[in-house]
């Protein structure tokens, strides 16, 4: 991706720069001398999972986290919100919590989809074909698996059953429902969502009969136990991450990437470092190179931010 298309450039913030955080009247001495006199030696990039790792359990954003996320872009560093949410869902958070920055990108549906919020455009976007996504459906139907998937603002699914409700409690998106899904979508998806709110096992069974069957062309993980997700196996968080870092001209050394479920261990591996939540699965744990001492509901990420990033 050429440097013409990158749009905002990252420089020091200084005041020739016109850089400056919103709060400069009220910034200590400190902090004015830090900003004014002092150049980051290379600005870093923060990859961060929302659910369970960047959000309380109630899908906001502490101000505690806020401050320090203001910290992080006021000094020239980079925050990229990394989920497997669809991207609205992720642009109401950020509304509401105020997490536009400049240059600010999201990566979305797991990797699928980099979203440009400057220019609002995407920047990369890999999809799951028809025909793929018809029979990983239809084969989750046969189990009596939930499967939705999205248009660029609705969740489609054939009813308005158990588990979407459930979903929607915490998507605040609006839902069509069809007999024939995929024929409500004008183009192909990011990902087909499976769900079942009770018994792990057939997802399981699910996922391994997808992957024998779809290996080379998806990939199937888990977000938590009751979602599995599937998408194109060019997307992934990891993958998007290193796109990210391409198109900032920010070497993947210099980016930190925190998570706390199996979807989140390809970014943690692609990342210079690798940051599970207290509250994260084991395997997600092992993947990491850091864990950190509390978990997403006791503001757990800020002690990876102030180590890894605001040294």
């Amino acid at each position: 991706m050429g440097k013409a298309s990158r749009g905002w450039k990252w420089q020091p913030a200084t005041a020739a720069s016109g850089f400056l955080p919103a709060s400069w009247k009220r910034c200590s001495r400190k902090e004015r001398n830090y900003l004014m006199n002092k150049e980051c030696i290379s600005p870093k990039i923060l990859f961060t999972d929302m659910d369970g790792t960047l959000l309380l359990d109630n899908s906001t954003v502490s101000p505690e986290m806020k401050t320090a996320l203001d910290r992080l872009t006021q000094a020239g560093h980079r925050l990229v919100l990394t989920s497997g949410r669809p991207l609205d869902s992720i642009l109401e958070v950020m509304e509401m919590a105020g997490l536009f920055y400049p240059g600010t990108l999201i990566i979305s549906n797991n990797g699928s989809l980099i979203y440009d919020c400057c220019s609002r455009a995407p920047l990369m976007e890999k999809t799951v074909a028809f025909p793929i996504a018809a029979d990983i459906m239809a084969m989750a139907k046969e189990k009596g698996i939930h499967s939705q998937t999205y248009t660029a603002h609705e969740i489609v699914c054939e009813k308005e059953d158990e588990e979407v409700i459930h979903y929607r409690k915490r998507i605040h998106m609006p839902l069509i429902t069809a007999l024939d899904v995929l024929s409500v979508l004008q183009r192909p998806p990011y990902k087909v969502h499976c769900i079942h709110l009770t018994d792990k096992t057939l997802l399981e069974t699910l996922k391994k009969e997808v992957e024998i069957k779809y290996g080379g062309e998806i990939t199937a993980q888990f977000s938590n136990d009751q979602y599995l997700e599937f998408y194109s196996r060019e997307a992934g968080k990891g993958n998007a991450i290193l796109e990210v870092c391409r198109h900032f001209g920010i070497p993947a050394a210099d980016s930190v990437a925190a998570g706390d479920a199996p979807n989140d261990i390809s970014m943690l591996l692609a990342a210079g470092t690798g940051i599970a939540m207290a509250n994260a699965d084991p395997c997600v744990k092992e993947a990491a190179d850091f864990i950190t001492s509390q978990d997403n509901g006791h503001n757990g990420l800020i002690e990876a931010i102030e180590k890894f990033i605001l040294c």
